[in-house]
């Protein structure tokens, strides 16, 4: 897929989500339908992307052949025509492999073990590194020209509609280095990935995971799935044997895990260093033009209002019954007891009602894609796990993939990727191939607006009281998992940060975990004990070791995306309207803009403050249900 600027990265835009828990172990393969089993009306129809196989073959020899025409403007990107005469060609070239990817994709992912498109998917990685290394001259070419007189280029009739794309690429041209320099660090940067890979063996292959015994009294090894699944278990005794036995390995491994976190953290103060940041915080956000000041306010915000999460550790210690409320207790469900199954059909009338805030245009968009098998619906044998939305920027549609099972959090992810469908479609339709992706800032909203609305559809139209109590329950967590504990992540990353650039001091294992058990206890209050497993967490976070300042996101998503379903449902039309704008922009404009446009501006603390409220509400609506059960 193509990025911000236009230089190719291999990958399409594939946004994943796990929703409401952490799933459960997969079926094995020989109890699953094969695809052939299924209905077509609940598979892909590749054919939207290619007719067939002999023309996805003719589009790859042709840009094979083509990728020679960018020789042609190698030190001639001097004027606005040879500029504009190269994107032209360029983003013609990515659109074609793009498509060519979702192709490769999409019939992958259905069957893994199917050689063929493996094959295919093969190939056109290669093609994708090709193309790469045949266009590398273009952003440096163009960032040699003088600012001045690139401002005057974008004027021009060749250059206008690159005008945003242009000035981003200009407006961090102070932090980037000479030709030569950026050569240098782009070799080092199979050096400073050690860590992160080093990560990545340690944690998701070698762990030395013990084995205990399972609800039934029966020896299993414990695994990261396992942990997952266990936390939701309703035997007490279990959920603690899991959530320490987890422990145990990263607990006695916990200065190797420091080694490699560390090595994350310099390498990160060193290259803001070295492009002139003032900290790796600033360097972080500036890739997407985010002010420092939205990170610093989800952080304060939050500080000032702990006191609604400590309420629902409260709350969760009294309905659990519980003397003591640990870590591993966060999790347990309230109401075992309220489980409903949905199937496909059912789910898609109740998303399609939960929608109708959303207005005709996005509903009717929705229901296009529910009638022409934009979606894969069932688990197959081989087939790839989780969901995911996948569009290309060009068309012909964003695909979705599911593996139903006809649980309630199967509804909500079916809501959260057509979110993520909905915002890629109509990005695709009103901007141009190279401002139809969105930034990462941006790309749970649209998805975590949808579950919002179906949330609060769901709770309209309960049932019963228990039923109600539930869907409270649901939201609580996900606002404990996604809105709480990411923040509190962020507050974690930029503090070990802050405290190396301005003392100089890097943490080591013991001080890490002193700190991370710290900001536990503060987030969750006095009626959580923070077992001394739980400090050591900080090991097992992929996302510290891997990504650059990366988790405030999920909550800033969470946040804007309750402010947008608010405003959708109290304003009506004008919300809908700027809601449909925002969907549409693609990366036209910076996305703290985009959203601004919207209706939420969060480089203030105002919308992280009326998620903050809404949370509050729903623990006082949940307490007065559990008192009229009784």
């Amino acid at each position: 897929m193509y990025n911000k600027t236009g230089k190719f990265t291999s990958l399409l835009v594939v946004l994943f989500i796990v929703i409401g828990g952490f799933g459960t172990m997969a079926m094995a393969q020989s109890d699953l339908k094969t695809r052939d089993q299924v209905a077509d009306k609940y598979k892909w129809n590749l054919a939207d992307v290619y007719a067939n196989e002999a023309d996805w073959n003719a589009e790859f020899d042709y840009v094979q052949i083509k990728l020679s025409e960018y020789q042609k403007f190698h030190g001639k990107l001097t004027s606005p025509k040879a500029i504009a005469e190269c994107y032209t060609i360029h983003f013609d070239f990515l659109q074609k492999l793009n498509k060519l990817y979702m192709y490769a994709s999409l019939g992958k992912d259905t069957d893994l073990k199917n050689p063929k498109y493996q094959g295919m998917y093969e190939k056109v990685s290669k093609l994708g590194s090709e193309l790469s290394a045949a266009s590398s001259f273009m952003i440096p070419e163009i960032t040699s020209i003088a600012k001045a007189q690139m401002d005057k280029f974008i004027q021009s009739p060749e250059l206008s509609k690159y005008k945003q794309l242009l000035e981003n690429m200009f407006r961090t041209k102070a932090h980037t280095l000479s030709t030569k320099e950026e050569q240098i660090l782009a070799k080092f940067s199979q050096v400073t990935a050690v860590p992160s890979q080093a990560y990545n063996i340690l944690n998701d292959a070698e762990l030395p995971f013990p084995i205990i015994k399972d609800e039934n009294g029966k020896d299993v090894r414990l695994s990261h799935g396992r942990y997952r699944s266990g936390l939701y278990s309703n035997d007490v005794e279990y959920r603690r044997r899991v959530y320490k036995g987890t422990y145990e390995p990263y607990m006695a491994l916990k200065n190797t895990f420091a080694a490699l976190y560390n090595g994350r953290v310099k390498t990160r103060i060193t290259e803001a260093e070295i492009r002139g940041y003032d900290n790796p915080v600033q360097a972080a956000l500036d890739a997407n033009n985010i002010p420092v000041a939205v990170y610093e306010n989800l952080i304060s915000t939050i500080d000032k209002y702990k006191n609604v999460l400590h309420r629902w550790a409260a709350l969760k210690k009294k309905v659990l019954g519980l003397k003591e409320l640990h870590p591993y207790d966060s999790y347990a469900s309230l109401f075992p007891g309220v489980q409903k199954e949905y199937t496909y059909d059912e789910a898609i009338k109740i998303v399609t009602a939960a929608l109708q805030p959303l207005g005709k245009e996005y509903v009717n968009t929705m229901v296009k894609g529910f009638e022409n098998r934009w979606i894969d619906v069932y688990e197959t044998q081989n087939k790839r796990s989780g969901a995911y939305s996948n569009s290309t920027g060009c068309g012909p549609h964003p695909f979705i993939l599911l593996n139903w099972n006809n649980t309630l959090d199967d509804m909500f992810t079916l809501a959260h990727e057509v979110g993520h469908n909905m915002h890629s479609y109509f990005s695709e339709q009103n901007q141009p191939f190279h401002y139809a992706g969105y930034s990462i800032f941006v790309a749970e909203v649209a998805s975590i607006t949808n579950e919002a609305l179906l949330l609060d559809y769901l709770i309209e139209n309960a049932s019963s009281v228990e039923e109600k109590m539930a869907l409270y329950e649901k939201f609580l967590v996900g606002a404990q998992s996604t809105f709480f504990r990411q923040a509190r992540f962020a507050e974690f990353e930029k503090e070990v940060h802050d405290i190396a650039v301005k003392e100089g001091k890097i943490l080591g294992a013991d001080e890490l975990t002193d700190l991370f058990a710290k900001m536990y206890s503060s987030y969750w209050g006095p009626d959580m004990v923070v077992d001394v497993e739980e400090g050591h967490s900080w090991a097992r976070i992929p996302h510290l070791f891997k990504y650059n300042f990366y988790v405030y996101q999920y909550s800033t998503g969470f946040v804007a995306a309750q402010a947008l379903s608010e405003q959708i449902k109290n304003e009506g039309e004008p919300a809908i309207k700027r809601y449909l704008g925002f969907l549409s922009s693609g990366e036209s404009d910076y996305a703290i803009n985009v959203l601004r446009k919207a209706g939420v501006d969060m480089s203030k603390p105002d919308p992280v403050k009326s998620t903050l409220d809404k949370i509050n509400r729903y623990i006082t609506e949940l307490e007065k249900l559990i008192i009229e059960k009784k």
